[in-house]
């Protein structure tokens, strides 16, 4: 490390987890940076002692990035000692420090990514690269030609109007849906907003990678093609899009 940096990015950097998920560890008072109680803005030189919950932070030598087919009833937050929910950490256990890239709700299932690159988890988040991200979707009654309309041309909830967004109708009760945000819950609230509730939601692709076949409960790591393209995606160079349907290798690690 050439020149100082910020206490977020360090964490970041190390694999710890996101900046915002840093920024929420050092205002909880749960860092130290060489025996002092870190705050927004604190600096981490070459050489400094970095301790997240008592336990000391070094920055990461291999980059990690896993696809996971999470099944629903997992929680995607920062292990919390008090809830009994099973915590996507403790269920993949993996053998290196890593952290998921965004949310999925517990309810939901699908494809989630877990890294311990917090710099390119940043870059997939952030709501002004227009990242897609696919769904499968299953609501509790019929889908009209009006409700995937209304879905499509942006939908008023959590204060905003959601981005117009590509939607078509896959079955009686089911239909596909393409996000460019992340908004808290927000298929659920989009379809809460026309009297539509959601009893099924999988998400199938993030952006270039997709769920494919990879079994429920299951992970693997990225391929060379997925994470060049990925890294194309990030810089600007591809739209992050699917251009061709291609069905994945279903090469799977079982959780220990």
């Amino acid at each position: 490390m050439a020149e100082e940096i910020r206490i977020n990015k360090y964490l970041s950097q190390a694999g710890v987890c996101s900046r915002r998920a840093a920024d929420t560890l050092i205002n909880e008072g749960r860092v130290e940076v060489d025996g002092e109680k870190a705050v927004m803005g604190t600096k981490v030189a070459e050489g400094s002692k970095v301790f997240v919950d008592g336990k000391e932070v070094y920055p990461v030598s291999k980059k990690i990035i896993l696809v996971f087919n999470k099944p629903r009833g997992i929680v995607v937050t920062a292990v919390d000692p008090k809830s009994t929910d099973t915590n996507i950490i403790d269920y993949i256990n993996y053998k290196e420090r890593i952290f998921p890239v965004g949310r999925l709700d517990k309810d939901s299932s699908g494809l989630i990514l877990l890294t311990n690159d917090g710099e390119m988890t940043n870059e997939i988040l952030k709501a002004r690269n227009f990242h897609e991200k696919e769904y499968e979707v299953t609501v509790n009654k019929a889908v009209t030609s009006s409700f995937i309309k209304g879905m499509s041309e942006g939908v008023p909830i959590l204060d905003t109007v959601t981005r117009p967004c590509k939607v078509r109708k896959t079955g009686p009760r089911s239909f596909n849906i393409i996000l460019t945000q992340g908004l808290n819950r927000q298929i659920r609230r989009m379809c809460e907003y026309f009297d539509f509730k959601v009893t099924e939601l999988r998400r199938i692709r993030i952006m270039n990678i997709e769920l494919g076949d990879l079994p429920e409960g299951r992970y693997r790591e990225l391929t060379k093609d997925e994470l060049e393209a990925l890294k194309k995606g990030l810089s600007g160079k591809s739209d992050g899009k699917v251009c061709e349907r291609k069905k994945k290798d279903g090469g799977t690690h079982r959780r220990s």
